[in-house]
Protein backbone atom coordinates (compact mmCIF):
# COMPACT_ATOMS: atom_id res chain seq x y z
CA UNK A 1 0.00 0.00 0.00
CA UNK A 2 1.31 3.45 -0.92
CA UNK A 3 0.65 6.40 1.40
CA UNK A 4 0.56 10.02 0.30
CA UNK A 5 3.24 11.28 2.64
CA UNK A 6 5.75 9.69 5.00
CA UNK A 7 7.13 12.07 7.60
CA UNK A 8 10.50 11.10 9.05
CA UNK A 9 10.55 12.42 12.61
CA UNK A 10 7.99 13.02 15.35
CA UNK A 11 9.09 16.42 16.63
CA UNK A 12 7.22 19.73 16.20
CA UNK A 13 7.97 19.94 12.46
CA UNK A 14 6.90 16.38 11.73
CA UNK A 15 3.73 16.53 13.80
CA UNK A 16 2.76 19.95 12.41
CA UNK A 17 3.26 18.51 8.93
CA UNK A 18 1.04 15.52 9.77
CA UNK A 19 -1.74 17.77 11.08
CA UNK A 20 -1.74 19.96 7.96
CA UNK A 21 -1.46 16.93 5.68
CA UNK A 22 -4.60 15.47 7.22
CA UNK A 23 -6.39 18.79 6.82
CA UNK A 24 -5.47 18.56 3.10
CA UNK A 25 -6.94 15.05 2.93
CA UNK A 26 -3.59 13.26 2.63
CA UNK A 27 -2.66 9.95 4.20
CA UNK A 28 0.11 10.81 6.66
CA UNK A 29 2.48 8.32 8.28
CA UNK A 30 4.93 9.60 10.90
CA UNK A 31 7.98 7.37 11.43
CA UNK A 32 10.45 7.77 14.30
CA UNK A 33 12.51 5.64 16.70
CA UNK A 34 10.84 4.63 19.97
CA UNK A 35 13.35 6.49 22.14
CA UNK A 36 12.98 10.29 21.96
CA UNK A 37 16.38 11.74 22.88
CA UNK A 38 15.82 15.19 21.37
CA UNK A 39 16.71 18.38 23.21
CA UNK A 40 13.03 19.30 23.25
CA UNK A 41 12.05 16.15 25.15
CA UNK A 42 14.59 17.15 27.83
CA UNK A 43 13.56 20.82 28.08
CA UNK A 44 11.61 21.75 31.21
CA UNK A 45 10.47 25.23 30.18
CA UNK A 46 9.81 26.75 26.75
CA UNK A 47 9.14 30.46 27.12
CA UNK A 48 8.78 31.67 23.52
CA UNK A 49 6.08 29.49 21.96
CA UNK A 50 3.02 31.70 21.39
CA UNK A 51 0.01 30.86 23.53
CA UNK A 52 1.81 28.29 25.70
CA UNK A 53 4.05 30.18 28.14
CA UNK A 54 6.46 28.07 30.20
CA UNK A 55 5.32 24.76 28.73
CA UNK A 56 7.61 21.73 29.03
CA UNK A 57 9.03 19.99 25.99
CA UNK A 58 7.34 16.71 26.93
CA UNK A 59 3.98 18.44 27.32
CA UNK A 60 4.13 20.19 23.96
CA UNK A 61 5.14 16.97 22.20
CA UNK A 62 2.31 15.07 23.89
CA UNK A 63 -0.15 17.77 22.80
CA UNK A 64 1.07 17.80 19.20
CA UNK A 65 1.02 14.00 19.03
CA UNK A 66 -2.51 13.74 20.43
CA UNK A 67 -3.78 16.30 17.91
CA UNK A 68 -2.13 14.54 14.97
CA UNK A 69 -3.55 11.18 16.01
CA UNK A 70 -7.01 12.67 16.57
CA UNK A 71 -6.94 13.98 13.01
CA UNK A 72 -6.16 10.55 11.61
CA UNK A 73 -2.39 10.58 11.19
CA UNK A 74 -0.65 7.24 11.73
CA UNK A 75 2.49 6.75 13.80
CA UNK A 76 5.07 4.02 13.17
CA UNK A 77 7.96 3.17 15.48
CA UNK A 78 11.25 2.48 13.77
CA UNK A 79 14.35 3.97 12.21
CA UNK A 80 14.23 4.93 8.53
CA UNK A 81 17.46 3.41 7.28
CA UNK A 82 17.25 4.33 3.60
CA UNK A 83 15.04 6.13 1.09
CA UNK A 84 15.06 4.97 -2.52
CA UNK A 85 13.32 6.67 -5.50
CA UNK A 86 10.75 4.42 -7.21
CA UNK A 87 8.56 4.68 -10.31
CA UNK A 88 5.64 6.33 -8.54
CA UNK A 89 7.32 7.82 -5.50
CA UNK A 90 9.69 6.41 -2.92
CA UNK A 91 10.47 3.22 -1.05
CA UNK A 92 11.57 3.63 2.55
CA UNK A 93 13.37 0.92 4.50
CA UNK A 94 11.95 1.20 8.04
CA UNK A 95 14.00 -1.22 10.12
CA UNK A 96 13.40 -4.39 8.06
CA UNK A 97 10.07 -3.33 6.51
CA UNK A 98 9.43 -1.41 3.29
CA UNK A 99 6.99 1.51 3.12
CA UNK A 100 5.94 3.15 -0.16
CA UNK A 101 5.09 6.85 -0.35
CA UNK A 102 4.29 9.45 -2.99
CA UNK A 103 6.23 12.11 -1.06
CA UNK A 104 8.64 12.26 1.87
CA UNK A 105 9.14 15.00 4.46
CA UNK A 106 12.40 14.91 6.41
CA UNK A 107 11.87 16.29 9.90
CA UNK A 108 14.32 14.34 12.02
CA UNK A 109 15.96 17.24 13.82
CA UNK A 110 19.53 18.48 13.75
CA UNK A 111 21.26 15.50 15.36
CA UNK A 112 23.55 13.57 13.05
CA UNK A 113 25.39 10.35 13.87
CA UNK A 114 29.15 10.59 14.11
CA UNK A 115 30.44 7.91 11.77
CA UNK A 116 33.55 5.96 12.61
CA UNK A 117 36.56 6.49 10.35
CA UNK A 118 36.32 3.97 7.54
CA UNK A 119 32.62 3.23 8.13
CA UNK A 120 31.11 5.01 5.14
CA UNK A 121 33.53 3.40 2.70
CA UNK A 122 32.57 -0.10 3.90
CA UNK A 123 28.77 0.23 3.76
CA UNK A 124 27.47 -2.58 1.57
CA UNK A 125 30.89 -4.21 1.63
CA UNK A 126 30.50 -6.01 4.94
CA UNK A 127 29.09 -3.19 7.07
CA UNK A 128 25.30 -3.30 7.48
CA UNK A 129 22.63 -1.52 9.52
CA UNK A 130 19.83 -4.09 9.17
CA UNK A 131 20.02 -7.56 10.73
CA UNK A 132 16.84 -8.83 9.08
CA UNK A 133 17.96 -7.60 5.66
CA UNK A 134 21.51 -8.93 5.64
CA UNK A 135 21.82 -11.37 8.53
CA UNK A 136 21.25 -14.45 6.34
CA UNK A 137 24.40 -13.59 4.39
CA UNK A 138 26.47 -14.37 7.47
CA UNK A 139 25.20 -17.79 8.48
CA UNK A 140 28.03 -19.58 10.24
CA UNK A 141 30.25 -16.47 10.10
CA UNK A 142 31.95 -14.29 12.70
CA UNK A 143 30.14 -11.03 13.41
CA UNK A 144 30.86 -7.84 15.29
CA UNK A 145 27.93 -5.73 16.51
CA UNK A 146 28.34 -2.05 17.38
CA UNK A 147 25.31 -0.63 19.18
CA UNK A 148 24.45 2.73 20.72
CA UNK A 149 21.41 1.56 22.72
CA UNK A 150 19.44 -1.39 24.10
CA UNK A 151 17.58 -1.62 20.76
CA UNK A 152 20.65 -3.30 19.35
CA UNK A 153 20.23 -6.20 21.77
CA UNK A 154 17.18 -7.58 19.95
CA UNK A 155 18.99 -7.43 16.62
CA UNK A 156 21.96 -9.16 18.24
CA UNK A 157 19.79 -12.01 19.52
CA UNK A 158 18.59 -12.63 15.97
CA UNK A 159 22.11 -12.48 14.54
CA UNK A 160 23.33 -14.98 17.12
CA UNK A 161 20.91 -17.59 15.74
CA UNK A 162 22.76 -17.33 12.42
CA UNK A 163 26.38 -16.54 13.16
CA UNK A 164 29.05 -18.85 14.56
CA UNK A 165 30.08 -16.11 17.00
CA UNK A 166 29.08 -12.55 17.86
CA UNK A 167 31.05 -9.87 19.69
CA UNK A 168 29.12 -6.88 21.04
CA UNK A 169 30.57 -3.36 21.38
CA UNK A 170 28.80 -0.45 23.09
CA UNK A 171 29.09 2.78 21.13
CA UNK A 172 27.41 4.46 24.09
CA UNK A 173 26.92 3.13 27.61
CA UNK A 174 23.66 1.20 28.01
CA UNK A 175 22.14 -1.74 29.88
CA UNK A 176 23.55 -5.06 28.66
CA UNK A 177 21.45 -7.33 30.89
CA UNK A 178 19.50 -8.54 27.83
CA UNK A 179 22.61 -9.64 25.97
CA UNK A 180 22.60 -13.41 25.19
CA UNK A 181 25.04 -15.36 27.33
CA UNK A 182 26.81 -16.76 24.29
CA UNK A 183 27.52 -13.27 22.93
CA UNK A 184 30.81 -11.71 24.05
CA UNK A 185 30.57 -8.16 25.38
CA UNK A 186 33.84 -6.47 24.38
CA UNK A 187 34.66 -3.74 26.90
CA UNK A 188 36.52 -1.62 24.36
CA UNK A 189 35.38 1.48 22.49
CA UNK A 190 35.51 1.23 18.66
CA UNK A 191 37.65 3.96 17.10
CA UNK A 192 37.70 2.98 13.41
CA UNK A 193 36.78 0.31 10.87
CA UNK A 194 38.92 -1.14 8.11
CA UNK A 195 39.24 -4.04 5.69
CA UNK A 196 42.34 -6.23 5.92
CA UNK A 197 43.27 -9.72 4.68
CA UNK A 198 41.91 -10.98 8.02
CA UNK A 199 38.46 -9.48 7.30
CA UNK A 200 36.52 -6.44 8.44
CA UNK A 201 38.24 -5.07 11.50
CA UNK A 202 37.22 -3.00 14.51
CA UNK A 203 40.12 -1.04 15.93
CA UNK A 204 40.03 0.08 19.56
CA UNK A 205 42.66 1.62 21.81
CA UNK A 206 43.42 -1.86 23.09
CA UNK A 207 43.80 -3.57 19.71
CA UNK A 208 42.16 -4.79 16.50
CA UNK A 209 39.42 -7.44 16.16
CA UNK A 210 38.43 -8.88 12.76
CA UNK A 211 35.16 -10.40 11.54
CA UNK A 212 33.34 -11.56 8.43
CA UNK A 213 30.72 -8.83 8.88
CA UNK A 214 29.93 -5.85 11.09
CA UNK A 215 26.44 -4.61 12.04
CA UNK A 216 25.94 -1.10 13.42
CA UNK A 217 22.82 0.03 15.28
CA UNK A 218 22.18 3.70 16.07
CA UNK A 219 19.10 5.89 16.46
CA UNK A 220 20.02 8.00 13.43
CA UNK A 221 21.38 7.65 9.90
CA UNK A 222 23.69 10.08 8.14
CA UNK A 223 22.13 12.12 5.31
CA UNK A 224 24.45 10.64 2.71
CA UNK A 225 23.35 7.12 3.58
CA UNK A 226 19.68 8.00 4.07
CA UNK A 227 19.20 9.48 0.58
CA UNK A 228 22.43 9.57 -1.46
CA UNK A 229 21.28 12.25 -3.95
CA UNK A 230 20.13 14.65 -1.21
CA UNK A 231 22.12 17.90 -1.06
CA UNK A 232 23.42 19.02 2.33
CA UNK A 233 25.31 22.02 3.63
CA UNK A 234 27.19 21.85 6.89
CA UNK A 235 25.05 18.97 8.13
CA UNK A 236 21.78 20.75 7.28
CA UNK A 237 19.42 20.29 4.32
CA UNK A 238 19.06 23.30 1.97
CA UNK A 239 15.42 24.06 1.07
CA UNK A 240 13.49 26.76 -0.78
CA UNK A 241 10.58 28.69 0.70
CA UNK A 242 8.31 25.75 -0.06
CA UNK A 243 10.57 23.42 1.98
CA UNK A 244 11.53 21.62 -1.24
CA UNK A 245 14.89 19.87 -1.31
CA UNK A 246 16.92 19.25 -4.47
CA UNK A 247 15.14 15.88 -4.85
CA UNK A 248 11.67 16.20 -6.40
CA UNK A 249 9.01 14.91 -4.02
CA UNK A 250 11.24 15.20 -0.96
CA UNK A 251 10.73 18.07 1.48
CA UNK A 252 12.43 19.01 4.74
CA UNK A 253 11.32 20.97 7.79
CA UNK A 254 12.47 21.90 11.27
CA UNK A 255 15.92 21.79 12.79
CA UNK A 256 17.31 19.65 9.97
CA UNK A 257 17.03 22.68 7.65
CA UNK A 258 19.21 24.88 9.86
CA UNK A 259 19.03 27.65 12.43
CA UNK A 260 17.25 29.04 14.33
CA UNK A 261 16.52 25.80 16.19
CA UNK A 262 13.18 26.91 17.59
CA UNK A 263 9.82 25.18 18.05
CA UNK A 264 7.88 28.00 16.39
CA UNK A 265 10.09 27.86 13.30
CA UNK A 266 9.79 24.07 13.12
CA UNK A 267 5.99 24.15 13.36
CA UNK A 268 5.74 26.72 10.58
CA UNK A 269 8.07 24.82 8.28
CA UNK A 270 6.17 21.59 8.89
CA UNK A 271 2.97 23.33 7.84
CA UNK A 272 4.56 24.68 4.65
CA UNK A 273 6.10 21.29 3.80
CA UNK A 274 2.68 19.63 3.99
CA UNK A 275 1.13 22.26 1.71
CA UNK A 276 3.95 21.84 -0.79
CA UNK A 277 3.66 18.05 -0.65
CA UNK A 278 -0.09 18.33 -1.36
CA UNK A 279 0.63 20.55 -4.36
CA UNK A 280 3.25 18.11 -5.62
CA UNK A 281 0.86 15.15 -5.37
CA UNK A 282 -1.81 17.14 -7.20
CA UNK A 283 0.67 17.87 -9.99
CA UNK A 284 1.18 14.11 -10.45
CA UNK A 285 -2.47 13.76 -11.39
Amino acid sequence: MMVDIVIVGNGPAGLSCAITARMRGLDALVVAPSANTSWLARTEHIENYPGLPSVSGVKILESFTAQALAMGANLCTGLVRQILPADKGFMLLVESDVVEAKTVVLAMGAARPQLLPGEEELVGMGVSYCATCDGMLYRGKRLGVLSASEEGLEETRFLRTLASSVDYYSLKKHDLSGLPKDVTAVDEKPESLSRTPEGLCVTTRQGTHCYDGIFIFRNAVSLGMLLPDLASDGGFIPVDRGMRTNVAGVFAAGDCTGKPLQVAKAVGEGNVAAVSAAEYIASLG
